[in-house]
């Protein structure tokens, strides 16, 4: 056996000296066999008489000529050297202790089955070599030796019992399985740990959909906030400019007001002097007319009398008044500009409104499919009018058989999507979305319940929403193109006149569960009156 064998088949304590219990120091030998160092057994026999060895008293006449032990001192050497060596591979948590080791213990490298132990690469090296210790069975390093052990047969769980699903040994196979499938377990190890990797995958493809809903939930509190402050600037906008309109207007109202007023009083004030100026001259007059009326002087009475005689000049008071001033309705006035100012900064907001809706815009093909056989498709599938005559066309489900309609290539099942329409020149049309499988063939009544949300022109003149019964709508100015907006999560499709901004009508909370395609309708009759074309702008 070599050195390296033999110091692994020692005990710690063979190197520890018998008087001191540290590692020898220049270990010498007695002559009844026992080893100390030689600093502890010279300083024993210093303080006695007799030279008794401290182990077995063995009583030597005269003090042994002790030397150094120079196999043992090799040894311990060597053993030194390797602890040292070895330090940097002393276990660290969570790895498997060698059993062996005494301190400081060691990373096991391998356990073994029979002795149910595991040793470092020091204490395994006699299973590597001695014959007996070869035919042990090694294996990687585990903990709880005893738990891989069968209960009833003392022997290694080998197996894995299909069967019953659980780990069994070679005797369990032949005396308590019979005839249950078998597989090694490393075996059934590799498919389990595949399963494990598979659920695994699947694991982290769950935690990273959920950080994907984070990031998108994020995302959209961003883009609510983002909106959310958009909406407060303009509300502060438009509040702000109705705040000053009516400012405005209540100082122009009361200026106006003030401005009659003191007219009105230097009108008075004029009369109320040149009355004054009329009330002095008379009381002169009056006061020469009572003067001359105590004169005793004949002559000089009737002389005086006929100039007195003669009309003052004076206005017609009778006529003359100051009737209070005519507001003509200078309140209401005031009121219909602030109204008019309102109208304008909700046309404005409507003009923001269509323009965030048509950001949502989607690029709409006609479904040739599903054309009525009367109707013509341009080439590029975005205008549709009604023909003389009626086209030979492969019959489908999908296409509209009595009623002159078409679908959208396009299909919708989530989020807001929209599109625009050109109705110029129409006397009659129909539009909107319509739901996927919603009745295709004869006679279609058009309303929410049967699957169709659209908005329709009769006579030139007759707006109405599908609904049964059908729905009026009395429009001051007759729409050239359509919006539509549909937001299928909020159950919601509106529709508005794209040069007017202004909305025409809504569906709200409605319940969709299918697929949606936008739904087009030039309407029949042969008129030349309505001959346009419908075109998807």
């Amino acid at each position: 056996m070599e050195m390296s064998a033999a110091r692994s088949l020692l005990s710690e304590d063979t190197f520890l000296c018998p008087v001191c219990l540290d590692t020898f120091t220049d270990p010498v030998s007695t002559p009844c066999g026992h080893n100390f160092c030689k600093t502890c057994i010279s300083e024993n026999w210093n303080t006695k008489d007799q030279y008794l060895c401290p182990l077995c008293k063995e009583d030597f006449s005269r003090k042994p000529n002790l030397k150094v032990n120079m196999l043992l001192s090799g040894m311990v050497a060597a053993r030194l050297e390797s602890s040292s060596s070895s330090e940097h591979q002393e276990s660290e948590p969570g790895e498997v202790l060698c059993d062996a080791c005494t301190s400081p213990k060691l990373t096991a490298l391998k356990s073994c089955m029979d002795c149910l132990v595991s040793y470092c690469e020091a204490h395994l090296e006699p299973h590597l070599t001695a014959p007996r210790l070869k035919r042990h069975q090694l294996m990687d390093p585990v903990e709880n030796l005893e738990d891989r052990m069968c209960t009833k047969h003392e022997k290694p769980l080998e197996l894995f019992c299909q069967t019953d699903q659980t780990c069994v040994c070679m005797l369990c196979s032949v005396l308590d399985h019979k005839n249950h499938e078998f597989v090694p377990l490393k075996d059934e190890y590799r498919e389990k740990k595949a399963e494990l990797e598979e659920k695994d995958a699947k694991i982290q493809q769950m935690i990273d959909q959920r950080r994907l809903k984070i990031q998108e939930i994020e995302h959209s509190v961003h883009l609510s906030k983002d909106a959310a402050d958009r909406e407060i600037a303009e509300g502060v906008r438009v509040f702000t400019a109705l705040k000053e309109s009516a400012e405005r207007g209540q100082a122009e109202l009361i200026n106006t007001i003030q401005k009659k007023q003191e007219t009105t009083e230097k009108q008075a004030e004029a009369f109320i002097q040149e009355l004054e100026q009329e009330i002095s001259e008379l009381m002169k007059r009056s006061a020469k007319v009572e003067q001359l009326s105590r004169s005793k002087d004949h002559l000089h009475l009737i002389r005086t009398a006929v100039s007195l005689s003669s009309t003052v000049s004076s206005r017609d008071w009778t006529k003359v008044t100051v009737p209070p001033p005519l507001y003509d309705r200078t309140v209401v006035k005031a009121v219909a500009q602030l109204e008019e100012t309102l109208r304008e900064e909700m046309k404005k907001l409507d003009q923001i409104a269509l323009r965030r809706l048509q950001q949502y815009a989607v690029d709409v093909t006609l479904d040739p499919d599903s054309a009525h056989a009367q109707l013509l498709l341009s080439d590029d599938g975005k205008q549709v009018r009604y023909g003389d005559l009626r086209r030979d066309v492969p019959s489908n489900p999908k296409r509209f058989s009595s009623s002159p309609s078409v679908l959208g290539n396009q299909s919708f099942s989530s989020g807001q999507f929209y599109y625009e329409v050109q109705v110029t020149g129409k006397t009659g049309w129909d539009l909107g979305v319509a739901r996927d499988f919603s009745k295709r063939k004869g006679t279609i009544t058009l309303s929410p319940q049967r699957g169709f949300w659209t908005l329709g022109l009769r006579n030139g003149h007759h707006y109405e929403a599908s609904a049964d019964p059908i729905n009026h709508l009395p429009l001051e100015s007759r729409p050239e193109k359509i919006g539509v907006f549909v937001d299928y999560d909020k159950g919601l499709v509106s529709f508005y006149d794209v040069n007017a901004a202004a909305l025409i009508h809504s569906y709200r909370d409605c319940s969709f569960t299918r697929k949606l395609y936008p739904y087009f309708s030039p309407c029949g009759g042969g008129s030349d009156e309505n001959s346009a074309p419908m075109i998807i702008s």
